[in-house]
């Protein structure tokens, strides 16, 4: 049997002890994990020899149940339970994706101290799952410059309502600007750091990259928090990192690529219909920008927008625009226009 098959088997019965509560019989545990007898005997022995601590006991009826110690473990009192507390340290390895950010420090700070709970063996043990529960890391800000010291004003802008100038490099306009800003929420997403705030020159709240703002100093003067607060999800509208307003849109996709569009969900908002020749058509109420228009043209030729007409035009130009540039490129032997 293959080695990682083993360990995800090991786990199995570790969790299945914890979650029953008059313990379980080998019998038990080998139906319930379709495997013999003398598997879950190694197994209970594997388990026991990694640190954790598996004991049997006799009922009146003289059957053996097998239970597990979880208030073994010194200094923890936060009442998770065993199990609880092995995930937690094994989802380490999928919070990569925050690797860079503000708060990589503070979780390789927790993960440690989790870590020191654990026996090392239990660790050992542990250590062999991500072998075969991978995670693969969004994209992030390259280098996650953002200063510890810029977000910590902004997390007190943020809690205490503090009027803040802030310097900010715009990639939009090119160039670096200063602004006067009311912070109402930072917020994680895609691999970074972002900031909601209000700007009163423009009377709208707008979305800042914490990685491209150079400064941040809070004055004196507070401001008065919106009405209806910023909510959990700031970017609910949108497929990327947007808070604009959402839309109706729908989008037919080829039978080649049905499966695919068919088996996630892509939005909260979505609903799919049938069309002709095994193909679907998907519509959703999100906001209409680039990581929309983005999404739509990684589909190719696979998808067509149906409406709005105007979206479907500029994915039109896109697409046009597109294959100019590859034209441009035959015509030079290949080279970069």
């Amino acid at each position: 049997m293959p080695r990682n098959q083993e360990v995800i088997r090991q786990w199995r019965v570790l969790h299945a002890l914890e979650s029953s509560r008059h313990g379980a019989t080998i019998d038990g545990l080998a139906g319930e994990l379709d495997v013999t007898t003398r598997t879950i005997r190694r197994d209970l022995a594997a388990l026991q020899e990694a640190g954790f601590a598996l004991y049997d006991e006799r009922d009146e009826d003289g059957r053996v149940h097998w239970r597990i110690d979880g208030h073994v473990l010194g200094g923890l009192e936060s009442g998770f339970t065993l199990a609880e507390l092995c995930a937690l340290y094994l989802s380490r390895h999928l919070l990569e994706s925050v690797a860079g950010s503000p708060f990589q420090r503070d979780l390789t700070n927790a993960f440690e101290r989790l870590g020191k709970i654990l026996s090392p063996r239990m660790r050992q043990f542990l250590d062999r799952l991500p072998s075969v529960l991978a995670a693969k890391p969004g994209p992030r800000a390259r280098g996650g410059t953002s200063s510890a010291d810029i977000v910590a004003r902004l997390l007190e802008a943020t809690l205490h309502f503090r009027v803040t100038t802030m310097r900010y490099h715009s990639v939009s306009s090119a160039r670096v600007k200063d602004y006067v800003i009311h912070p109402y929420r930072l917020a994680f997403a895609q691999g970074g750091l972002y900031l909601l705030a209000y700007v009163p020159d423009y009377k709208d709240v707008r979305t800042f990259a914490v990685d491209r703002i150079a400064s941040a100093s809070l004055e004196k003067q507070t401001f008065t928090p919106p009405k209806q607060p910023v909510g959990e999800d700031v970017f609910a509208n949108s497929l990327g990192v947007n808070t604009g307003p959402a839309a109706p849109v729908e989008i037919e996709f080829d039978a080649r690529v049905a499966p695919y569009v068919r088996a996630r969900v892509w939005h909260a908002s979505q609903q799919i219909s049938e069309v002709e020749e095994g193909g679907l058509r998907l519509t959703m109420n999100v906001c209409h920008d680039w990581a929309l228009r983005s999404w739509v043209l990684g589909w190719g030729a696979f998808a067509r927008v149906i409406s709005p007409p105007a979206l479907a035009g500029e994915i039109k130009t896109d697409l046009q625009a597109a294959a100019a540039r590859y034209g441009r490129s035959s015509h030079n032997g290949g080279a970069r226009p």
